[in-house]
């Protein structure tokens, strides 16, 4: 099976589309949740070392396909690593009931109630 230029470039750029836009969730996730706990900062320098890399070799081997889908893919994954030194702390649980300020009773709590009573001399 042989392919033209053209054709072996469209497989390129379909394939670096796909790719890149793996990382767009995980970047809007981020934004929206401003936290970025779950994610590896090894990982990420890692790959935006290797995504460099690949962008360098694409301008040398003259390759559109590489050149335009490593350089988007840096620049996503340099966007996460930068959110994630920015807000790299855990995501708040939002199961968790909210407590009340100290010193005061939880009133859905009747077991709390109890507790406070004691404390609670007129």
């Amino acid at each position: 099976m042989f392919l033209t230029g053209a054709e072996m470039d469209a497989i390129g750029y379909i394939a670096g589309t796909l790719t890149t836009i793996a990382f767009v969730p995980q970047l809007l996730r981020i934004i929206r949740l401003r936290s970025a706990h779950e994610i590896s900062v090894g990982m990420f320098l890692i790959f935006s070392a290797g995504t460099f890399s690949w962008l360098v070799y694409g301008f040398l081997m003259h390759s559109g396909p590489m050149i335009l889908a490593n350089s988007v893919s840096f620049v996503l994954a340099a966007s996460i690593l930068v959110l994630k030194l920015r807000f790299d702390h855990p995501v708040p649980d939002r199961s968790a009931p909210d407590r009340p300020a100290p010193g005061r009773p939880m009133v859905d709590r009747p077991e709390a109630l109890a507790e406070t009573a004691p404390a609670m001399k007129e």
